[in-house]
């Protein structure tokens, strides 16, 4: 069922949007949430992750976006500009973003521990000035990284896929928008050719990264955004769309699925785990986004729940990982490992993480309800004309 209520949803703007796909989004974001927190004790080494491949949420993130984007805008360019444009997607991006940051640095230096041993020695104008330029979303280089992971938002780390989604945005905008779908498909297609070719042959066998301003992470954002960003825009505009009983169900099953999946091919096959993520990119993900956009949702709770899972996505994406480099810490400090941990820390690490992941959702949620949809209202109505909206 395609839902009118657009004030909440992450990658959507006035239009209306498909409320199983906001649904899929939360999905997503709620795995990545857990992956994060059981990643603490993989100690660095991808074949031991928990939760092994939910570093693909952002990929399916990426997929959603193009279908959206495409959806929502491929029809508008005859009465809209591109400064209009830009400043929809700034206002409904870019609060939070700013949010985010906010958090990043109020829990900065409560963040130290043996795994950033320099943080207690950051002066808090650099950490402040990191801030800032958080707060514009320009990249930083490895010399103001102020906590070792040489990340570019170090207050925030998964804000490097928001910089490559304002990328996917302003190529759409500026000369993708105006490809045949020909030629379009031609793109997609070269696309996932290289997305194929880097996740096969990396040396990680794997399609993590692309958070750093060096040119190894900067290949790997790339690879990973283009294929799925204009392959969900391809689809969007292709798309003979059906009936699919239960899709939210499926879907949200194929996904956990997905991301669940063990680690395949182990040290000695590196390429087979680059494969299987390439493959989930260039075909499941898709996959679920068509059996997404061509579900109903029946009943008041599923509508309600897709809601809900659907307004809490980007937030909750966006805002957790301050609270996960806190979880971090308190792993490192507490020396609290699994492997050598008794059933009773394996209880007081159960009870820690469960905080963690309310906490995430309950910060994201008053960021969205306290900073991010106030805000978004008031540079809409200072921004934007509301004659035709």
């Amino acid at each position: 069922m395609k839902s009118t209520n657009t004030q909440l949803s992450v990658f959507s703007d006035s239009k209306r949007h498909y409320e199983i796909l906001d649904g899929l989004r939360g999905v997503a974001a709620v795995m990545v949430v857990i992956f994060h927190i059981l990643e603490t004790f993989s100690g660095g080494d991808h074949l031991k992750q928990i939760i092994n491949h939910g570093y693909l949420a952002v990929d399916f993130f990426y997929v959603l976006s193009g279908f959206v984007i495409g959806y929502a805008y491929d029809d508008r360019w005859g009465k809209m500009s591109l400064g209009e444009f830009f400043k929809r997607r700034l206002i409904r991006l870019h609060p939070m973003i700013i949010f985010g940051m906010m958090v990043g640095a109020a829990a900065f230096y409560f963040q130290a521990c043996e795994l950033w041993p320099g943080i207690s020695e950051v002066p808090v104008w650099k950490m402040l000035l990191v801030m800032l330029i958080g707060f514009t979303l320009i990249p930083l280089p490895l010399s103001m990284d102020i906590r070792g992971w040489q990340e570019m938002y170090p207050l925030n780390g998964p804000a490097w896929s928001l910089f490559y989604e304002y990328i996917a945005n302003i190529l759409y905008a500026l000369f993708i928008r105006k490809l045949s779908n020909q030629m379009l498909s031609l793109l997609v297609f070269i696309a996932a050719g290289v997305l194929i070719h880097f996740a096969v042959t990396n040396a990680h066998g794997d399609l993590i990264g692309g958070w750093s301003l060096e040119p190894t992470q900067l290949r790997t954002g790339i690879s990973r955004l283009l294929y799925p960003f204009f392959a969900g825009l391809l689809l969007s505009r292709i798309a003979k769309l059906t009936y699919v009983k239960h899709a939210f169900f499926w879907c949200s099953l194929l996904l956990v699925v997905v991301f669940s999946i063990p680690r395949i091919g182990g040290a000695e096959h590196l390429w087979m785990n680059g494969l299987y993520d390439s493959l989930c990119v260039i075909i499941a993900f898709p996959f679920i986004v068509y059996v997404g956009a061509s579900g109903e949702l029946k009943g008041r709770l599923s509508s309600k729940l897709c809601k809900f899972l659907g307004n809490i996505s980007y937030p909750l994406y966006i805002v957790h990982y301050p609270l996960i480099y806190l979880y971090m810490a308190w792993v490192v400090n507490h020396k609290t490992m699994l492997e050598q941990a008794s059933p009773q820390a394996i209880i007081k690490i159960t009870f820690v993480s469960l905080v963690v992941f309310i906490a995430s959702i309950l910060v994201a949620f008053a960021g969205l309800k306290l900073f991010d949809v106030p805000l978004r209202k008031w540079l809409t109505k200072r921004l934007m004309e509301l004659k035709g909206r």
